[in-house]
């Protein structure tokens, strides 16, 4: 007899438990928003059986990164990339931390607050 997988729980950070509605909602978007998401390949929700797009608190958490992104001025497609190359160095640093490396002074890959470019840098030269 297989094993079953274990069960996921509603503290899974992976568990598509949020409807479009109630998604855009918790992180201050628009449905909409959420949908143009889809196409960036950043987010792929899942689908209820009934087709509806269902989001896990991970992608929530990605989008709202997103969000926060384009409203300091950033292009949706640099956005998206500094999200995905920020994902995926927390992923490493997981793994590496899960194989029982250490990490050093200034590697943690934990997402700043803000992230802003640095103009004053360009008006001087």
């Amino acid at each position: 007899m297989p094993s079953n997988p274990e069960p996921r729980n509603s503290y899974d950070a992976d568990l598509p438990a949020y409807t479009m509605g109630r998604a855009a909602e918790l992180i201050g978007v628009t449905p909409a928003f959420l949908r143009s998401l889809d196409g960036t390949g950043l987010i792929e929700p899942e689908r209820s059986a009934g087709g509806h797009r269902r989001y896990s608190r991970h992608q929530l958490d990605l989008a709202g990164r997103v969000r926060i992104l384009l409203d300091q001025g950033f292009l949706l497609a640099a956005a998206v990339r500094i999200v995905t190359l920020e994902d995926r160095l927390a992923a490493a640093h997981r793994r590496i931390r899960a194989l029982g490396g250490k990490l050093g002074p200034g590697e943690d890959a934990s997402i700043p607050i803000q992230t802003r470019r640095d103009t004053t840098t360009r008006q001087n030269m």
